[in-house]
């Protein structure tokens, strides 16, 4: 069905279709439209499932460890510093090996207080063992949505996942949604190691130095198995579906002497800048991150990069810049740039890449260059 939507909307909707047997949620701006319609659902009989009105994040988490245990599918949503209060239990989530789907609308930290997008919310919990994925249109929010549940469920997996959606510039836009019949893409939901009454085990337990990393390395061990498995559930989605995704996307690389990468709303807004660029005989094209967890190999040998980062680790510089650095050698021109919703229009990113200097690190806005 084709429809109009926001992002938020979008995403209900592929919880709806995902049929949910839990959710629990707390409201926080800009994501609580989420949940407001999945409430609608539950409340209409359109989604035959509980909803849990919590008292705060880390009760909503820690409800969806609950059910998620105890052999439910799960879904919640936050943001910002909501995300943040529910720290303790995304840990827990992912050392339970729990297929729990997240979405965050990605929204800048206090103080100040500022409810624009920003990815540091995100990054902030990139070393839990989420699933981390970044989308950039209303579609994409509602497709991505659909195949997390898909993906983290997969028995090579069976590790939470976090949808990202950029606060405002995506959450509350408007575009075209096509939503679809699910049928038997999501298959009903299976955890091996579920709470079982008839077979009692102990979750959580006090584990030794003999085994304690043994854990750490199977969460390890199951995100690069991800890897391929989120590689044929995106291929199944296209066949079924006609909407085609990767780990990132592409646009005008081939040839490309300069990448400009970016993630987000902003990995969208620099094909319009690569385009511009293009008619002044400058052959740049743009990589959209969309899977920040597992980390993709990037084609970027022999080029220029430009990396924008819409958050920043005090002290050590952009996320995205430096794990770009790391996973290929090349030494991008990392511009700092739309923290907390500064306007970063497509006419600034070229002239982030007409004014690049490798190597070197700029906050656009800020008149000194490091």
């Amino acid at each position: 069905m084709l429809t109009i939507a926001t992002g938020n909307k979008a995403v209900a909707a592929a919880v709806r279709n995902a049929k949910p047997g839990v959710v629990a949620a707390y409201p926080i701006t800009p994501q609580t439209e989420i949940v407001e319609q999945i409430a609608e659902y539950v409340n209409s009989g359109e989604l035959d499932g509980r909803y849990i009105p919590v008292e705060s994040e880390h009760s909503a988490m820690a409800a969806c460890i609950g059910a998620s245990a105890g052999g439910v599918r799960t879904f919640t949503a936050t943001s910002s510093h909501g995300l943040l209060y529910m720290h303790e239990m995304i840990h827990w989530a992912a050392g339970a090996r729990l297929p729990i789907v997240m979405a965050n609308v990605n929204r800048a930290l206090g103080p100040g207080w500022n409810t624009w997008a920003e990815h540091s919310d995100a990054f902030s919990q990139r070393d839990t063992g989420w699933l981390q994925v970044f989308v950039s249109t209303v579609q994409e929010a509602y497709d991505t949505t659909l195949m997390a549940f898909r993906i983290a469920e997969n028995e090579g997996v069976l590790l939470p996942v976090m949808v990202n959606l950029d606060g405002f510039a995506l959450s509350h836009i408007m575009q075209s949604l096509e939503t679809v019949e699910v049928g038997d893409f999501l298959p009903p939901y299976h955890l091996p190691h579920a709470v079982d009454t008839k077979n009692p085990c102990v979750y959580g337990p006090m584990t030794f130095s003999n085994d304690y990393f043994k854990f750490r390395w199977d969460i390890e061990r199951s995100m690069r198995d991800s890897r391929g498995v989120i590689a044929d559930v995106e291929r199944e989605f296209a066949e079924r579906f006609g909407r085609s995704y990767g780990p990132t996307e592409d646009y005008r690389c081939e040839d490309a002497d300069v990448v400009v990468v970016a993630m987000g709303t902003l990995g969208k807004e620099a094909e319009v800048a690569v385009d511009r660029l293009r008619d002044e005989g400058l052959r740049a094209g743009s990589m959209r991150l969309r899977w920040f967890r597992p980390f993709p190999d990037l084609d970027l040998a022999g080029r220029e990069v430009v990396v924008i980062d819409r958050d920043y680790s005090f002290g050590f510089g952009g996320v995205v810049a430096h794990a770009v650095r790391a996973k290929t050698g090349v030494e991008p021109y990392s511009v700092i740039a739309g923290l907390g919703g500064q306007e970063v229009t497509y006419n600034d990113i070229a002239d982030f890449v007409r004014n690049r200097h490798p190597g070197e690190e700029t906050w656009f806005g800020v008149s000194d260059r490091v």
